[in-house]
């Protein structure tokens, strides 16, 4: 993968899970489309195109492709649908899903947020858990959670990870669209000294970068989590024909074939099988 494509990828301060609170437009009396999506034999999905390796422009062609995007164009295809691609942030997907513009979205809401009983959820597409870029020579004076005390962490507002940070009484340093070198290299020039995310992500985000002095804490990973679509809440034909496409494409390979293709020949697409220490957000 080019390094500059990689570098305008604002990959360890997107947002991996959003929790959702706050959003209170969905309505709740949502119905059924897969009737309307049949008939104009198109759906309708929202991704970000600025998050490698799951939706991001090709650095040749400049198309859309990613992990997700190719997940939900086989989905489509085999649906026997067409699918249409629109960019957005997450605040455009939520606000796009309870406007019915779009039909699913690209995003894993948190089901434990504040707001998740207001949405329709697919099976899993991806199994990860979170992990801690810090400095290389001294881990940024963290050796436990209990540590992240007064240290600065960065990040993109409303994330799950930095309200983990902040529960451990971190500074948050919130960064928007910043891209992977400047997140990297600011811990490693001590402007920030931590960064809370996807294991995977954070992992290719220092293949790309190996000669930033920083590294993933070896001793603190957290938080299993899986991640799904995302449909207005009602939609359940769309639903249950998206979670039907993904078990066929679990069952025959497809799936593990997508994501060693945009993970670096990583399988993504099953759970761990090791312990992971879990942390429950407060209030």
């Amino acid at each position: 993968m080019n390094k500059s494509l990689l570098m305008r990828m604002a990959l360890l301060g997107s947002v991996i899970t959003l929790t959702a609170c706050g959003e209170s437009g969905a309505s709740e009396n949502s119905s059924d489309n897969w009737d309307e999506i049949q008939e104009a034999g198109v759906i309708r999905a929202a991704t970000s195109g600025t998050y490698f390796p799951n939706s991001y422009h090709d650095a040749e062609t400049n198309e859309l492709t990613g992990f997700e995007v190719e997940i939900l164009r086989e989905v489509a295809d085999r649906l026997e649908l067409d699918i249409e691609f629109t960019e957005m942030n997450v605040d455009g997907m939520l606000t796009s899903l309870n406007s019915e513009q779009i039909d699913v979205a690209a995003l894993s809401i948190s089901h434990a947020g504040e707001n998740a009983d207001r949405y329709n959820y697919t099976i899993p597409y991806k199994y990860s858990y979170m992990s801690m870029i810090v400095r290389e020579e001294d881990n940024s004076g963290i050796e436990e959670m209990e540590d992240l005390d007064g240290k600065r962490a960065a990040g993109a507002a409303t994330t799950t990870y930095m309200q983990i940070a902040e529960q451990y009484g971190a500074e948050l340093a919130i960064y928007d669209n910043a891209t992977n070198d400047q997140y990297l290299w600011d811990v490693a020039n001590g402007r920030t000294d931590l960064i809370i995310n996807d294991f995977y992500g954070q992992t290719m985000a220092l293949t790309a970068f190996p000669d930033i002095p920083v590294h993933i804490h070896e001793e603190l990973f957290f938080n299993p989590s899986y991640t799904n679509f995302s449909l207005k809440l009602g939609n359940d034909t769309l639903t249950e024909q998206i979670d039907q496409a993904l078990e066929a494409m679990h069952e025959d390979g497809t799936l593990s074939e997508i994501s060693e293709t945009f993970y670096y020949g990583e399988d993504v697409t099953v759970e761990q099988d090791f312990d992971i220490m879990t942390i429950e957000l407060e209030g």
